[in-house]
């Protein structure tokens, strides 16, 4: 390849990151949208690295924009709020990423013209050394120590709810929200063990970790794609985070139940449940969102799995229950996802204080509803990948109150329910709960 290809090639990662940036930042879209229809043009590496960008930016964003903000005479708006956004680009890669310096700022430049602000490269180019000037060195691992943020570059609002909440581990639960997560894998038992696909990837050198705790559960030390993933295509493995994986084991199951996995997409949990029971009545994964639901017959059809998908709300009984009761539901309720806000960054910027009393509102409103589905002596798992109190402990203690039918069963000999929180090597926050309807 020739040295000008090879600069259009990183110039537009980093084009294709700052427009995927900003429409999350300015348009309020979702990364999980935008990123995608922002790289579709790029090759492998120029995606990776796209991506490495923008989950970096949103991590460290207010730190970033602190150190931008300082060179500029004035604030950039409007149309040229996108040159902003390019900045907080060039400023990681000078930060956090292994790019040699030289090499981040010419292509951060370059990029300016594929925005279509070629007048303004000089601006980008003058600010980018000035920042390059006044960083500290780089480290033993090649990176700038950035500046610290009081609220550990999360939102106010947020902050004030963990402390409130988890006075002794708020420090801990942020600080762990700005690594990089693990890749874990889920092992279909019906098939194999963890230990033996263990011993199928170092074949392939790909290093794991079985898990004290969840016996489908595997750790990878180095993420890889999925083709690498041996018995991928045809179902052995499947990537899902620890913590998730725990619903198939706690909704207690059995072949004979008839089950409904209510709020299903993208059907991780689904197949879980599919793997570890052969149900004689089909199991019903139920959602609202169609294109969602996509996701989960791709998931049953690479393990040739059966089930019932109904795409309609829940709350419409009439439009999706045909009056038979289940014998368990696998509530997967729609939440902040605060616990997994590792995986994805952008949950922070977008989120609001005044979406958790919507949510919450929400829950309960499927809570009570599904309920009428479940038969007498049923159970119903309670899940959410939330790490907010007011989404899971108080939701349940306040549902407990509004039906006087309905025990809670231990999740374990230690506790009641369970919370877990995001860990820098371990799985990520989820809420679980276990209720039964008395007959």
């Amino acid at each position: 390849m020739t040295k000008p290809q090879t600069k259009l090639s990183g110039a537009a990662s980093r084009a294709a990151a700052t427009r995927a940036l900003h429409r999350v930042l300015n348009d309020g879209e979702s990364l999980t949208n935008a990123l995608p229809a922002e790289t579709e043009q790029l090759d492998g590496n120029d995606k990776r690295l796209a991506q490495a960008i923008c989950y970096g930016v949103l991590r460290f964003l207010p730190t970033l924009n602190r150190l931008v903000a300082a060179k500029l005479n004035k604030p950039l708006k409007g149309k040229l709020s996108i040159l902003n956004t390019l900045l907080l680009v060039g400023a990681y890669q000078l930060y956090q990423l292994r790019t040699k310096d030289h090499a981040a700022v010419s292509a951060t430049v370059e990029a300016a013209k594929q925005l279509k602000r070629k007048n303004h490269t000089g601006l980008i180019n003058g600010i980018l050394r000035q920042l390059l000037r006044e960083a500290p060195a780089r480290d033993e691992q090649d990176q700038r120590t950035l500046p610290d943020d009081p609220l550990f570059n999360h939102p106010r609002w947020f902050v004030d709810a963990l402390q409130t909440d988890y006075p002794e581990r708020w420090q801990s639960i942020l600080t762990a929200n700005n690594q990089h997560p693990p890749m874990w894998l889920r092992v279909n038992e019906s098939r194999t063990s963890a230990a033996a696909y263990q011993k199928q990837l170092l074949e392939q050198e790909i290093i794991a970790h079985t898990d004290h705790e969840v016996s489908s559960a595997l750790r990878l030390d180095k993420a890889c794609s999925v083709e690498r993933l041996p018995g991928f295509s045809k179902g052995d493995v499947s990537v899902q985070d620890r913590s998730a994986q725990m619903a198939g084991f706690f909704l207690n199951a059995d072949a004979s139940h008839r089950v409904l996995d209510c709020c299903a997409a993208p059907g991780g949990k689904t197949l879980h449940l599919l793997e570890r029971h052969q149900f004689t009545t089909p199991l019903v994964a139920l959602d609202v969102d169609a294109q969602r639901l996509e996701r989960v017959r791709e998931n049953l059809a690479r393990q040739q799995q059966p089930a019932n998908i109904i795409c309609a709300d829940v709350a419409d009984l009439d439009a999706w229950w045909d009056g038979k009761p289940f014998d368990r539901i696998l509530l997967d309720a729609p939440c902040s996802a605060t616990g997994v806000i590792r995986r994805h960054p952008d949950i922070k910027w977008l989120r609001r204080r005044t979406d958790i009393e919507a949510l919450v509102s929400l829950q309960a409103t499927i809570m009570d509803t599904i309920w009428q589905t479940l038969a007498d002596g049923g159970e119903l798992l309670y899940a959410t990948c939330s790490v907010l109190k007011q989404e899971n402990q108080t939701q349940v203690e306040h549902f407990l109150s509004r039906h006087q039918d309905a025990n809670l069963l231990p999740i374990s000999e230690q506790s009641a329910t369970l919370q877990l929180f995001p860990e820098t090597s371990g799985g990520d926050g989820f809420f679980y709960a276990r209720l039964r309807k008395q007959s």
